[in-house]
């Protein structure tokens, strides 16, 4: 039996580029509907959009907030994952985020990308 498909999607874009939230938590759906493993890594000023209340205030046109879109990836079986050296970097604690972003090393980045079938940055 093969092993099933892993695809890595990297968050760069935080809070203040809405249009560019959305894509990985739709994507990641679509993954794991595909019967693909999906994990979304947030990097940089990626972190912004697992900081407590912010998804939930962002909105474009008629989408659901980021946060609802984010909810349901969850629901789908997407993992979120969020560099803990890009915490330190922004200066946010560990208990800033959402409870179901895992704070990880830089290193399972470097694992992730290199386990996966595909990877695609935002």
């Amino acid at each position: 039996m093969a092993n099933k498909k892993k695809i890595l999607y990297v968050q760069t874009s935080g809070i203040d580029t809405p249009k560019r939230l959305y894509s990985p938590f739709v994507l990641g759906m679509t993954a794991q509907a595909m019967d693909i493993d999906a994990t979304v890594y947030f990097l940089g000023l990626g972190i912004t959009v697992v900081k407590k209340g912010e998804a939930d205030t962002v909105r474009e046109g008629s989408f659901p907030t980021v946060k609802e879109i984010m909810d349901q990836a969850v629901a789908a079986g997407v993992k979120l994952l969020v560099c803990e050296q890009s915490t330190q970097l922004l200066n946010l604690e560990r208990g800033a985020f959402i409870p179901e972003a895992k704070i990880v090393g830089a290193a399972t980045l470097n694992d992730l990308a290199l386990d996966a079938d595909a990877t695609m940055w935002f």
